[in-house]
């Protein structure tokens, strides 16, 4: 069962062309590398980084919660209300694409025009959900952010990627974004969130990319738009839908009351992963829920416990985190763990030392660091020529659609 109502086609081509090798290993890490943020770091206070549930000051807790991960937040305050393995680092499925339009979301006006090439869509992985891009047909911005707000299109996504100026250069732009919003447990291999080996986020980070997209007008105009119509050539249009359930009540669920977005995935590897916002009584809360253990209406039932927990029960919590602001807005850098300060000699205390390996310094050090996109971009190319000499890295899953 998939979030796609309707799905134009899927591509049935397994290989990727050299290009697009190139643009999904930028920047990429061998998956020995993936240990959790929280051993070398503390973002967002030192109880997010357990692994059991994290509640303080308030009772009554969904029982029925089988989410691997899953974090409750304030949207304006930043405070996190409860959270269980927030840091775990899952697969994120489209999800990631809220990073996505993190990066690239403000760099095109939404009334600039785009004729779409074939080499836009060439390298659009085997088994993706699409909205219906067809090469020949010249697109506005908005109507490609709508492919990948409400269809999830990874179509939308190679497309916009290109305009960006390809996959390697928004894959590493993505990382940059990542490392300032201080979103240190996910590494970017693709833009569109497919499954490929070390493309990994957390429940933490995700809710990180949706507090942050939320801030501007035309992200929270898109997450939370139900249908649109979409180009099908000529003067020819077809309706599209959002597969987020609780937004448009489908699939057997109704319409969750105050929800406004904004972001579901799905993928055979991934599972289930979904960051929902809802307002009531002038009052905004975040949830991201990843992998529930069964039903593909799992991930919104639970989204939807805890958001009433949050608005009912949740209201007298007390903080047990808080959700940090990017280094680029005034926010301080992560601080060492108690743990890792005992064993790591001249740890920097910046956010530049999450997600190092056991073995020996941070892969995001260039990140930290503030060398950027630019730096970012050559580690990709020197992870291409090393995997070149070695095993060549798979793909995705390929036998279920992102969504």
């Amino acid at each position: 069962m998939f979030d796609s109502v309707y799905r134009p086609g899927v591509r049935d081509s397994s290989r990727l062309t050299r290009r697009a090798v190139f643009g999904l290993t930028a920047a990429a890490l061998p998956l020995s590398t993936a240990t959790p943020a929280s051993a070398t770091t503390v973002i967002g206070g030192e109880r997010l980084a357990r692994g059991d549930v994290q509640v303080r000051g308030a009772t009554g807790l969904p029982k029925k919660i089988t989410a691997h991960a899953w974090l409750l937040a304030d949207c304006a305050s930043g405070e996190v209300l409860a959270s269980c393995d927030a840091h775990r680092r899952l697969a994120p499925a489209s999800t990631l694409k809220m990073l996505f339009a993190d990066t690239v979301l403000k760099k095109f006006d939404r009334t600039e025009r785009y004729r779409v090439k074939d080499s836009d869509v060439s390298d659009v992985p085997a088994g993706s959900s699409l909205v219906g891009i067809k090469p020949g047909i010249t697109y506005t911005v908005e109507q490609l952010w709508q492919g990948v707000f409400l269809r999830s299109g990874n179509d939308a996504v190679h497309v916009l990627a290109h305009m960006n100026g390809g996959i390697a250069k928004t894959v590493a732009e993505m990382q940059a974004r990542a490392a300032d919003l201080q979103a240190l447990d996910t590494h970017v291999v693709s833009p569109d969130g497919f499954d490929h080996p070390g493309q990994l986020s957390s429940a933490y980070d995700l809710t990180l990319f949706a507090r942050h997209g939320l801030k501007d007008a035309d992200f929270r105009g898109y997450c939370g738009t139900r249908t649109a119509d979409f180009p099908a050539g000529g003067k020819k249009t077809f309706q599209i839908q959002n597969t987020d359930r609780l937004l448009t009540g489908s699939w057997g669920l109704g319409v969750y009351q105050g929800l406004f977005g904004v972001k579901n995935g799905y993928t055979s590897h991934a599972g289930n992963t979904f960051t929902g916002g809802a307002t009531r009584g002038g009052r905004t809360l975040l949830v991201t829920v990843m992998h529930p253990d069964s039903g593909s209406n799992a991930v919104y039932e639970e989204t939807a416990a805890l958001l009433d927990w949050g608005f009912g029960k949740g209201s007298s919590a007390q903080p047990v985190g808080t959700l940090v602001d990017p280094l680029s807005e005034g926010g301080a850098g992560a601080s060492p763990s108690p743990s890792a300060a005992k064993g790591a000699a001249g740890a920097s205390g910046t956010g530049a030392a999450a997600g190092a390996g056991a073995s020996g310094s941070s892969p995001w050090a260039f990140a930290g660091a503030g060398a950027g996109a630019l730096a970012l971009l050559g580690g990709g190319a020197w992870a291409v020529r090393r995997r070149r000499r070695a095993t060549a890295a798979g793909s995705g899953s390929g036998d279920a659609p992102v969504s």
